[in-house]
């Protein structure tokens, strides 16, 4: 049995279509629906068991037996939230309760951080999980301080061994990510899930101006990464029980959010049509010029497989899911 928290959302959902790709068919969702179509994120999928996340303590101990790993996605994941008791609530003791109880039963366990934990960048991009080098990174909001939290807990938990860990860990440090299935996201929605409706109705793609000396206006650049490669890296993490550690999950290639909204016109036929809007003063203190994931670490753990160049990942988006009535994965 695999459980998947947070599997209705994006990532858990493309995830779990993976793994039944794979031939996975335990699968278990721990989530809360709601009253919007998250439901749709799952429909396609042939489940084992649908969890509300206040019972999934009952729900592990009384499956102990058979749970080989847990894929913790599930998290408030919007970085503009300022309800920081829930944040840390959902965030922080779930990640670590879960820790504790798959050390305790001998489960895998990979869950979501991100590259929110980099903060500004002034540190650069290198996912060193040494409690040294975790100190010195300053998130910019309670979300990537929350992710920050849990990486270095487990960070000292690994260096003093002071407590059980689980048979195969991983943290995972998502970069931009975008694809099928975040459509219920809202303002959290990628910017390319954001600029098609704009592309195809004939209007300008609206991009934030610059506040930065060093960057033209829609220069800003960011590590954009497809959500397939996202789930290709935890399908071979799951394959490879012996890896272990902190990683980061992105292209190791940065390119200007003006990059893709070119390639969201060119992947609709349209000819490119850009306009620049201020950035709110409220993002401004806040506010990534540039993301780039280095991915080092994780090539030498073993993983080859390329990542997808931008162009293709935003055509594959455009021609597999959105000019199709059924969007979703």
């Amino acid at each position: 049995m695999i459980i998947v928290t947070g599997g209705t959302g994006f990532i858990g959902s493309n995830l779990l279509a993976g793994l039944q790709k794979k031939g996975h068919t335990d699968l278990v969702v721990c989530d809360w629906f709601g009253e919007d179509d998250k439901w749709r994120n799952i429909a396609k999928r042939e489940l084992r068991d649908i969890v509300r996340p206040e019972l999934l303590p009952d729900y592990l101990d009384s499956h102990t037996e058979d749970i080989e790993a847990v894929f913790h996605m599930g998290a408030i994941s919007s970085t503009t939230e300022t309800d920081v008791d829930l944040i840390v609530e959902r965030n922080v003791v779930l990640s670590r309760s879960l820790w504790k109880w798959c050390a305790a039963h001998d489960v895998r366990f990979i869950y979501a951080s991100s590259a929110a934990t980099y903060g500004d960048g002034s540190q650069g991009f290198k996912d060193d999980q040494s409690s040294d080098a975790l100190a010195k990174l300053l998130p910019l909001n309670a979300y990537g301080w929350s992710k920050h939290v849990v990486d270095r807990r487990i960070s000292r938990v690994i260096r003093d061994k002071s407590e059980p860990c689980p048979p195969q860990w991983a943290g995972l440090k998502f970069f931009n990510v975008y694809g099928p299935n975040e459509y219920h996201k809202g303002e959290q929605m990628s910017v390319m899930c954001k600029l098609y409706p704009q592309v195809v109705a004939g209007a300008a793609a609206r991009l934030f101006k610059s506040h930065h000396p060093d960057y033209e206006d829609g220069g800003q650049l960011r590590d954009f990464v497809y959500v397939d490669d996202c789930v290709d890296v935890m399908l071979w993490l799951y394959e490879h029980p012996d890896v272990s550690g902190l990683f980061n999950v992105g292209t190791g290639k940065a390119r200007s959010f003006k990059d893709l909204a070119e390639a969201t016109f060119a992947a609709a036929a349209i000819k490119p049509k850009i306009g620049y809007i201020d950035m709110p003063q409220t993002l401004r203190g806040k506010y990534q010029y540039f993301t780039q994931a280095d991915m080092e670490k994780l090539r030498a753990a073993g993983y080859e497989k390329p990542f997808t160049e931008l162009e293709e990942g935003v055509r594959r988006y455009v021609h597999d899911f959105l000019v199709k009535e059924d969007t979703y994965r």
